[in-house]
């Protein structure tokens, strides 16, 4: 007998029909002359363009310590923590940052679900702008119980959040609300955010006395005019309520290796971090990987600008195709995916209506884009469409794809 959260996760996973969609049909996926109608996923947020520049590092020769087989700190060995610091400090946070602010664990997901144990109780709120990410809700509603209160924008006005939006939101929730979870670069937008906005938004929350976790996953891979800013380059200390994120999937394009990172200044809550990074661990052999990757400045500086000037190549030819095709969509400056705007593709403008498009664009086409209603969005039928997820030429068959359906 399972227990009865047991039960209801057995009965009701929390993991978005999108996903289960692309589980169950990336066992055939897309090839030129194996699989011609194979199934091309552009649902998942992965870099997909860089694993030439990523492959000689991980297949050199790396004198893998003993010490890396056996039990070390549970938030990471201090070699490691000594190395991200360093990196960190020069390539996102522009500032000095101390080892013993870092904490890493198995994957942003675990540093997140773990992180908000420490900062809400089960049935309080978390503020989050939408369209968001749609696994935070899977990240604190699945065990920590929490109610995620979306801040929602406009399509029409860019989906900007300011202190207006927030306030309204915060006022109507029913819950006590005690974090904000701001993404900087945004997924799904692309959007990055000045020094300017990101004050107003941290004032904001000071103002509340909430605290702010900033989710900065994607803090390298700008493509844009306009550079990222990090929520720590505002100041000379976060204080006690502000905490960042970050994680190897995304810039380093390396999710399977599962591996996040926090910082935070406020030592009770790496207390209580650490008090449960047990059950997520870090490998000692990826914690000595990633540490040699951190270690090579001549290879970050080459791999670094490659995998920018990639994902503009992949980002123009997306929207070229996607202006020839006369599909809107909203501009994106990082991250690997756009929003693009089907709505008047839709039967009516209604979640039902939002299903019936993207389950047509998976039965008709074997393409499968991040629907609105899993980012919780107002507005139905705009739609995350990932472009780094696959290589360029199998980029461009799965636009083919989507014109063919929209023209039908």
């Amino acid at each position: 007998m399972l227990s009865r959260r047991g039960e209801a996760l057995a009965s009701s996973p929390p993991m978005p029909s999108y996903l289960v969609e692309h589980f169950a049909r990336s066992s055939q996926p897309y090839h030129a002359e194996d699989s011609p109608s194979g199934y091309i996923p552009m649902c998942i947020a992965e870099n997909t363009l860089v694993w030439d520049l990523i492959k000689p590092m991980v297949n050199r020769d790396r004198c893998v310590p003993p010490a890396a087989f056996g039990y070390g700190e549970m938030v990471g060995s201090e070699g490691f923590r000594e190395a991200l610091a360093v990196f960190l400090g020069e390539w996102v946070f522009g500032r000095e940052v101390l080892s013993e602010q870092i904490v890493a664990l198995a994957g942003a997901g675990s540093v997140l679900e773990i992180l908000f144990h420490a900062l809400a109780d089960e049935g309080e709120g978390v503020l989050v702008p939408t369209p968001s990410y749609a696994g935070f809700w899977m990240d604190l509603e699945t065990r920590d119980g929490l109610t995620l209160v979306p801040v929602h924008g406009l399509a029409d006005e860019g989906f900007r959040v300011s202190p207006i939006e927030l306030e309204a939101a915060l006022q109507a929730a029913t819950v006590p609300v005690r974090a904000l979870l701001f993404t900087s670069p945004n997924n799904p937008l692309g959007a990055v955010y000045g020094p300017d906005e990101l004050e107003v938004i941290l004032a904001w929350a000071q103002s509340h006395e909430i605290h702010v976790v900033m989710d900065e996953v994607y803090a390298l891979s700008v493509h844009g005019e306009r550079p990222f800013t990090s929520a720590a380059a505002l100041a000379r200390s976060l204080g006690d309520r502000v905490h960042i994120v970050w994680a190897f999937s995304k810039d380093f394009a390396a999710s399977g290796l599962r591996c996040g990172v926090l910082i935070t200044e406020n030592e009770r809550v790496r207390a209580a971090v650490s008090g449960l990074a047990y059950w997520s661990c870090v490998s000692g052999d990826t914690q000595h990987l990633l540490t040699q990757w951190l270690s090579d400045e001549a290879w970050l500086a080459h791999y670094v600008g490659t995998m920018r000037l990639r994902l503009k190549e992949a980002y123009d030819l997306v929207t070229a195709r996607l202006d020839d095709a006369g599909v809107p969509y909203l501009s994106a400056e990082a991250g690997f995916f756009l929003v693009v705007d089907l709505r008047a593709w839709l039967t009516a403008p209604t979640w039902e209506a939002e299903e019936l498009l993207w389950r047509r664009l998976l039965d008709e086409a074997n393409l499968n884009l991040t629907p609105g209603a899993a980012m919780r969005g107002v507005e139905p039928g705009l739609f995350r469409l990932c472009f780094a997820s696959v290589p360029s030429s199998t980029l461009a068959v799965a636009l083919d794809r989507l014109g063919e359906v929209l023209e039908r």
